[in-house]
């Protein structure tokens, strides 16, 4: 087990996290490594990861919410999905060659950060129609899909919701929002399934989970504050860190 100074490095990266996440998703390629790093074993890495992700996702949720950038309507309809999906996704972990899964979904989330840097006005508009047969036949298998990924493997799962949502219609201010609403629901399904398991190590997944709340508070501001076009950017650097992060493994 290792000793308390692992907090001096893993501290301030759980900040750096939760402020990456609450603008373009993307946090966890920085604290997956940094819990391995600390000699933690695979099941307490997963685990505590996961009481990290609620902190940060909690505390971006929240300061999205109390400006008004999450569509409620349509994130609880999604979020159901999103829960069954994490769980189907964690089932079929017995069944699907992880190495290969990466390097598919490496490829697949390379080709979304190109497209959505292409495409110049994609998530610069909010163009969101309402919950019209459109929007709800992209979301709602959109969402089952992503939890399914977030159960099997997790990286970048905020980052594929917020190109949900952007095609949706959504700018990705208000897309980096809803994607954070969706992740806290389904971190918070498997925080408990992990908390039965007893393999959260709380003296490093507590400080840390702070930090990373902080973070995540101070990047949902700078997005907010910065607008769509800094977002869009930031989703790009982070899309390329996922990809790097997937196919490394």
């Amino acid at each position: 087990m290792p000793g308390p100074d692992v907090l001096l490095y893993g501290v301030p990266l759980a900040f750096l996290a939760g402020f990456i996440d609450a603008v373009a998703g993307g946090g966890g390629t920085i604290t997956l490594p940094t819990l391995f790093l600390m000699g933690l074993t695979p099941p307490q890495v997963v685990a505590t990861n996961k009481l990290l992700a609620i902190f940060g996702s909690g505390s971006a949720t929240v300061q999205y919410a109390r400006k008004g950038h999450i569509e409620w309507p349509l994130v609880r309809r999604l979020v159901p999905l999103a829960l069954a999906g994490s769980a189907l996704g964690a089932y079929l972990v017995n069944f699907i060659d992880p190495v290969s899964f990466r390097t598919l979904v490496a490829v697949v989330i390379l080709g979304v950060g190109i497209l959505v840097l292409l495409n110049k006005r994609l998530g610069l508009d909010d163009r969101y129609p309402g919950l019209t047969a459109r929007v709800l036949a992209l979301t709602l298998p959109g969402a089952l899909v992503i939890g399914m990924y977030d159960g099997f493997l997790g990286p970048g799962t905020g980052t594929f919701l917020m190109f949900l949502f952007a095609l949706a219609g959504f700018n990705l201010v208000r897309a980096s929002g809803n994607a954070r609403a969706i992740n806290f629901a389904t971190n918070l399904g498997a925080f408990v399934f992990f908390l039965i398991g007893g393999q959260m190590v709380w003296w490093i997944g507590l400080p840390m989970g702070v930090a990373n709340a902080l973070g995540a508070a101070v990047g949902a501001r700078m997005a907010m504050l910065r607008g769509s076009a800094f977002v869009k950017w930031m989703y790009g650097g982070i899309v390329v860190l996922v990809a790097a992060r997937l196919l490394l493994a």
